[in-house]
């Protein structure tokens, strides 16, 4: 682990004092238009309607010895408006060459090894129901976040079809600095392995530990199959969390897919999990992408009580262009 700290450091440092030239700055952004409702015991959440309001900009350019050096940063009006940087969300620089690999300091919104992959299978359905929904609060999902001022690092490509990445958290107030690592493998046609691990760096040896995730795919012909697990392991074991996921998806035409998948979270101390279940289809053409969703959750604060039962509905339209 230190051999990691100190090649990543070294790298950071060979690179904090470039300034690129003859680049570019362009603006992305797109507009969609969304309604959903929720229903449950003890809810009365009324339809609400919402629209797509972000803009990402990204900037580039090379430098004379052929490093390639990239800005990005995220315009939100939903962001945490708490953090300092006000508005502005997942901000970060990027430093690449195809023999030093990709360097990413980012300011907010940074990744770990494992936070980089542990999205489930099926998309992350507790999301939808996190929080309090009417009388039930939903047991929140840990991960090995690093928050601000982070490092992720790309090595150059090793063999075809590998990919190697670290992480650094630099030490905090109360913390010490935690490091990840991850690997991918897509050298057989349609299979894509993924697997990484990351520190856990708590204020308190109770609340540290690490975060182990994987994940799998297959694609044959027009369906994908893809089984995930994430598992957060720390001193506490009441604190403990493993959400195992999977999905299958059926690409009926180059317009139309349809998506069903699954996702189940055990919690530490705890004889009840948590069960979620979706499914959902897309139409796209001419720029336009019509998508619907059906999601249904049990159990969502670990308890079998019948107002921990909830369900949702959502449908949207996005336009690029």
């Amino acid at each position: 682990m230190n051999i990691k700290k100190i090649g990543l450091t070294a790298l950071a440092a060979s690179l904090v004092s470039v300034s690129a030239h003859a680049g570019s700055v362009s603006v992305a952004g797109g507009a969609s238009m969304n309604t959903e409702g929720y229903s449950g015991e003890n809810l009365n959440a009324g339809t609400t309607f919402s629209m797509g309001n972000q803009l990402t900009f990204t900037g580039s350019g090379e430098l004379d010895n052929g490093m390639n050096v990239s800005i990005s940063f995220v315009l939100d009006q939903g962001d945490d408006t708490a953090v300092t940087s006000g508005p502005f969300d997942s901000h970060s620089v990027k430093v690449s060459s195809d023999s030093l690999g990709t360097l990413t300091l980012a300011g907010e919104g940074g990744s770990s090894a494992a936070t980089s992959i542990d999205g489930s299978a099926a998309g992350d359905i507790w999301d939808t129901f996190d929080g309090t929904r009417g009388a039930a609060t939903a047991v929140a999902v840990s991960d090995s976040g690093p928050g601000n001022n982070s490092l992720f690092y790309t090595l150059p490509s090793i063999m075809d079809g590998l990919d190697v990445n670290l992480s650094y958290q630099p030490q905090g107030s109360g913390r010490e600095s935690a490091t990840g690592m991850g690997v991918s493998y897509t050298g057989l046609e349609g299979l894509t392995i993924k697997y990484a691990t990351t520190d856990e760096a708590g204020t308190t040896v109770a609340l540290s530990g690490d975060q182990t995730v994987w994940n799998a795919s297959y694609v044959y012909g027009p369906v994908t199959a893809t089984v995930s697990e994430s598992e957060f392991d720390v001193g506490t074991g009441t604190s403990d969390q493993t959400i195992s996921s999977y999905a299958l998806s059926y690409t009926v035409s180059d317009e139309i897919s349809v998506t069903y998948g699954e996702e189940t979270i055990e919690k530490g101390g705890s004889t009840t999990d948590a069960e979620y279940s979706a499914i959902s289809a897309s139409y796209t053409a001419g720029g336009m992408t019509i998508s619907m969703a059906l999601k249904e959750a049990e159990n969502t604060d670990h308890s079998t009580n019948t107002n921990a039962d909830f369900e949702y509905w959502s449908l949207g339209a996005s336009f690029a262009f």
